[in-house]
């Protein structure tokens, strides 16, 4: 594929977003992360593999199986793909990325969706996601150009047990959703609340007894109206900024990454906690291990686990990778990115 990719990636406006999957030439599916990428390759992490027939996930003849972990991931990539991993001159740190002559194609969650609307016939997971779709446009008035189908079920990798990811773009257009599953949830009907099983299992897959006790990590998770269950099948909704927010270029700012800390500190304003990558802004920050520094103004995550996880004035603890940012006027800040360990968390003090 040529250098001139990203022009046709961006055709109509439409940029390479959180969100959006890409298939390599050796049938590899990576997810996107974020939208400031080099100029050569999209940064993303590898989803699924082929991994042999027998596999419930399938495409044609071939097997798939997905990798949650991220030690995993990159364990894979290392023996098997080692070009899907490097060193990043601008976030000095080893990322996953796909270089553009390896993408085979780019999936769209709107193309998706649209897809859906116009299929004559849809299977029951299909059917969910339309429905769900549907549902949100209707409380909302938002138009239909503005939502999006991500996820297995973008990529065609989905079971009959498969969640539904949906994707909103723009803030106003997210927002309006975010207070339509609070009221939907609370009148009853097909949006619902995560149930007792469905937390005790995300207790467990994030090893969260290590930093949390359940009630108090089910109470923080039952209550984000980003995931539930839609006509009792889970969902999770991933809320992107307006396109025109998005103005960091690749090289704008540069990232040093100075080691793992644990914080503690005061949520100054969360109000960007619903969106993808989600950003808390701190003060009365105490570091309790790593690095001593100045002026730590933000925690951020990529990760949708630490979306909705603390609110204004919450006081809380973290643990994630103490980074020093530096823009082109030579303004220096730094702040703690959540999501590079499994390890990392982020959680308010629980009250009496």
């Amino acid at each position: 594929m040529s250098p001139d990719v990203h022009v046709w990636a961006q055709w109509m406006g439409r940029m390479i977003l959180e969100g959006h999957y890409l298939e390599t030439v050796e049938g590899l599916f990576f997810a996107v992360k974020g939208w400031v990428h080099p100029p050569d390759r999209y940064i993303a992490c590898l989803r699924y593999i082929p991994c042999g027939s027998e596999s419930e996930r399938r495409k044609g003849n071939i097997g798939y199986c997905r990798l949650y972990e991220w030690a995993e991931q990159e364990s894979f990539l290392q023996e098997s793909y080692p070009h899907y991993v490097s060193p990043d001159p601008v976030f000095h740190r080893i990322l996953q990325s796909v270089p553009l002559r390896n993408v085979q194609q780019i999936y769209d969650p709107r193309n998706r969706l649209e897809e859906l609307r116009l299929a004559g016939e849809r299977d029951s997971v299909e059917e969910d996601a339309l429905r769900f779709a549907s549902l949100l446009i209707e409380e909302t008035g938002i138009e239909w150009k503005y939502l999006g189908i991500s996820g297995s079920l973008l990529i065609g990798l989905y079971t009959p047990r498969s969640d539904l990811d949906l994707v909103v773009y723009g803030s106003g257009n997210s927002w309006a959703v975010y207070r339509a599953l609070q009221a939907l949830r609370t009148a009853g009907g097909p949006v619902e609340y995560l149930g007792e099983d469905d937390l005790a299992a995300l207790y467990e897959e994030r090893r969260a007894s290590t930093f949390a006790t359940r009630e108090a990590y089910a109470l923080r998770e039952r209550a984000k109206a980003m995931q539930g269950r839609f006509r009792g099948r889970p969902y999770f909704i991933r809320f992107l900024k307006d396109a025109a927010n998005l103005d960091e270029r690749y090289g704008d700012r540069v990232y040093i990454p100075l080691g793992q800390a644990a914080i503690e500190a005061t949520v100054a304003d969360a109000r960007e906690s619903i969106f993808t990558p989600c950003c808390y802004r701190v003060k009365a920050v105490r570091i309790l291990e790593g690095p001593v520094v100045d002026g730590l103004t933000e925690i951020i995550s990529y990760r949708g686990r630490f979306c909705e996880q603390a609110r204004e004035g919450d006081r809380v603890r973290a643990l994630g990778t103490l980074e020093r940012v530096k823009d082109a006027g030579g303004n220096i800040w730094h702040q703690l990115i959540l999501g590079n360990s499994d390890a990392d968390f982020l959680l308010p003090e629980e009250r009496e």
